[in-house]
């Protein structure tokens, strides 16, 4: 496995964890448990922001840049 690879799998592993988290935070039935499933998604993205970041400088993960067209079509649809 290279870095890569793992790279990848803990990327992966990060946006998992953000989507437990997430669904934490909204079915929590106290404010207590609420605010920890908050704080533990803002510290799970900025680390799956971090690890995006990284492999994006290595080449590893590359988005496509969106094009002001589809972006008016997006936006022209959730107007309505």
């Amino acid at each position: 496995m290279n870095d890569r690879d793992l790279m990848e799998n803990m990327l992966l592993l990060e946006k998992g964890v953000c989507d437990l988290y997430l669904h934490g935070s909204v079915e929590s039935s106290t404010e207590n448990v609420r605010t920890a499933f908050t704080n533990s998604l803002a510290k799970a993205l900025s680390m799956q922001d971090k690890l995006y970041t990284k492999m994006e400088e290595n080449g590893w993960y590359q988005s496509e840049k969106a094009e002001p067209q589809k972006l008016d079509s997006v936006k022209m649809k959730f107007s309505c």
